[in-house]
């Protein structure tokens, strides 16, 4: 029942957490019940997209997650001592964008480097990504400080790979395509496409700071339905500059005058890490370098266990950093 709540505060959705954990929608809603009824009290409250944990279920989802994560991390152990060596794949999770490139780029070198690694990669958003670390489902994360931003947590640890600039998607033959930086005045008349919060968050506040609207029109359900829109002509879209080499070939990207800016970090667990965890993260490092050459050159590469989450690009562009 514990794995059961916890898994459904993570997705917000009875039904997403069944699917995930191989229920019905019924037998998730009785496990929540009885749990309700153990502990006497409500754990959680429905809302419009789902249902959301209550106060005392926020109180104990934390703790539940850190019952579990230990309980998995016994499972591990013994396994890995009565299989005489340590077999357990690397579990990786990156953000869509990066996981299109940068991060399978990453693993192939460490493959080459390390011979035969038993791996798997699951995207996701960088919160969900976060809470799988900690509950012990990754051994590391690729993920970025856009909105809402990174929470601090003490049982992770975090490396600031660098800041990815975002760009425009438009589809090929928009009167915008193959220019220079353009600024943001100069497509206050289009229609936008988001598919996550924090990316529109980022394209709202670039718009206020050049002072114009982002008409955001339409939404997507994902990175790909998102980029189907753009292709067929129905908006344009604010994406990441990682993901330009990984585009379908109908569609263009043009920078923005000024961009808004994204901070990237790969994030381990501080306890029990998975040995290839640290070498994969030097080659993180070395993919995000080859895939922004111009920034790499301007702001290094460097290992910083506290950064400030959410900052903004001009306090990253100047080093600031802080304690966590």
């Amino acid at each position: 029942m514990w794995r059961t709540f916890v898994t459904v505060c993570r997705l917000g959705s009875l039904s997403a957490a069944a699917a995930e954990l191989n229920h019905t929608q019924s037998a998730v809603s009785r496990q929540i019940a009885g749990l309700e009824r153990q502990l006497g009290v409500e754990l959680l409250e429905r809302h419009a997209r789902g249902v959301r944990a209550t106060p005392a279920g926020e109180v104990f989802r934390r703790h539940a997650l850190a019952t579990l994560t230990e309980a998995d991390r016994a499972v591990r152990a013994v396994r890995d001592v009565g299989g005489g060596a340590f077999e357990r794949p690397l579990a990786v999770g990156a953000t869509p964008s990066l996981a299109a490139g940068m991060v399978p780029e990453a693993v192939r070198a460490l493959l080459r480097r390390s011979g035969s690694v038993r791996w798997s990669l699951l995207p996701g958003l960088s919160a969900q990504l976060h809470d799988r670390v900690i509950a012990g489902d990754l051994d590391i994360a690729v993920v970025t400080d856009a909105p809402p931003g990174l929470p601090h947590d003490q049982r992770v640890e975090h490396r600031f790979l660098g800041l990815d600039d975002m760009v425009v998607v438009l589809p090929v033959g928009h009167p915008q395509a193959g220019r220079g930086p353009v600024p943001m005045q100069a497509l206050a008349d289009q229609i936008w496409v988001e598919d996550n919060d924090g990316s529109a968050a980022l394209l709202r506040l670039h718009a206020a700071r050049a002072g114009v609207d982002a008409r955001i029109d339409l939404t997507a359900a994902d990175l790909p339905g998102k980029l189907a829109l753009v292709a067929t002509g129905h908006a344009i879209a604010l994406i990441p500059g990682v993901l330009t080499g990984a585009l379908r070939t109908d569609v263009t990207t043009v920078p923005l005058v000024d961009p808004p800016a994204r901070g990237i970090y790969a994030i381990t667990p501080r306890r029990d890490p998975h040995p290839f965890a640290v070498p994969l993260l030097d080659h993180l490092a070395a993919a995000f370098a080859a895939l922004r050459p111009a920034q790499a050159a301007h702001r290094p590469v460097e290992s910083d266990t506290a950064v400030a989450y959410g900052a903004s690009a001009d306090r990253a562009r100047r080093g600031s950093r802080r304690r966590t």
